[in-house]
């Protein structure tokens, strides 16, 4: 599964995140993208008072900060 992990400089909570995403039991069958909000305007109008926000790129959902680790697992699945 590809998942789009929007983040940006020097954020705390994007560290946050990555540290959950990383204790998901699904983290070794994804590919995670990062995107810093920053690099496009885009991202950054649609992100900038939301970072950190994980995207599924298969069908488009997000799942927004703060999230627990049981969240993301229903997210993942």
């Amino acid at each position: 599964m590809n998942i789009a992990f929007f983040t940006g400089p020097n954020c705390c909570l994007c560290d946050d995140a990555e540290a959950i995403l990383r204790q998901s039991s699904h983290y070794s069958q994804l590919t995670v993208n990062k995107y810093n909000i920053r690099d496009n305007t885009d991202h950054y109008h649609l992100y900038a008072v939301r970072i950190p926000v994980l995207k599924r790129e298969d069908n488009g959902t997000e799942l927004g900060w703060p999230f627990t680790l049981d969240e993301l697992e229903l997210f993942l699945k």
